[in-house]
Order: structure tokens, then sequence, then C-alpha cells
């Protein structure tokens, strides 16, 4: 199964984005630095993990 460098990204992105946000609503509030910090780690996700190359299969 071959999966695509976009496709790896957008699900580390919606993992980060998840795990970011619940944690902020813990609370039961959500700040603006909060938000800052939840959208931050969705663009370092996608950033990080497209840039990462997939490993090439073996023949």
């Amino acid at each position: 199964m071959r999966v695509s460098s976009f496709a790896k990204a957008l699900a580390a992105a919606a993992a980060a984005g998840a795990a970011s946000v619940s944690t902020a609503v813990l609370d039961g509030t959500f700040t603006t630095g909060e938000g800052v910090t939840a959208v931050l780690s969705v663009l370092g996700a996608l950033g990080i993990t497209y840039a990462v190359p997939n490993k090439r299969p073996s023949a």
C-alpha cells in the first residue's frame, strides 16, 4: 500500500490538532493562546510530515 506524502501529512495534522484542542478544552475554556497553539501544532505537523520522504518500497 502506497500512501502519498500529502495524505500522510493530513493524518498527522489531524492527530496533532485533535490532541491540542482536546487538551485545551479540558478546563472548560478555549483561550486565544490555546487557539494559536492548536493552529501552530497543525501547521507544524503538516510541514514537517510533508517534508520527510516516504520510505522506498524494497524490490
